[in-house]
């Protein structure tokens, strides 16, 4: 097996890693917003909670991805017209991964949480 072969192979089990985070934290999500519906929790908190949580591992699996297309192209691949590509993936990543933030966060990272939070 050669060196790029490996690499290759790396890059998709890090590919399926990614998969992997993304359906179990869907059904965990689904699975504790249930159980909350069963407790009679406020369905505004579930909803708020489920979303949070989807959202987080939304953004943890992109985070894995992106790590799978590092390896890809550089180590099995590196062209120009590769290396091009995966700046337009990071790109459109890092931009779904901070408007995924400011979703779940409700606020720009740059801003302070609230005045509430900040007299405490």
């Amino acid at each position: 097996m050669t060196f790029n072969e490996t690499m290759d192979h790396i890059a998709q089990g890090f590919e399926a890693v990614g998969v992997a985070v993304l359906v179990v934290g869907f059904v965990l999500g689904f699975v504790r917003a249930g159980l909350a519906l069963r407790r009679e929790e406020p369905r505004t908190a579930i909803y708020q909670g489920m979303r949070s949580f989807v959202g987080r591992t939304i953004l943890l699996s992109l985070e894995i991805l992106i790590a799978a297309d590092l390896i890809r192209t550089v180590a099995v691949d590196p062209s120009i017209e590769n290396v091009g590509v995966l700046a337009l993936i990071v790109l459109i990543r890092t931009v779904l991964s901070f408007t995924l933030d400011v979703e779940i966060e409700g606020k720009l990272p740059w801003r302070p949480a609230s005045s509430d939070a900040a007299k405490e």
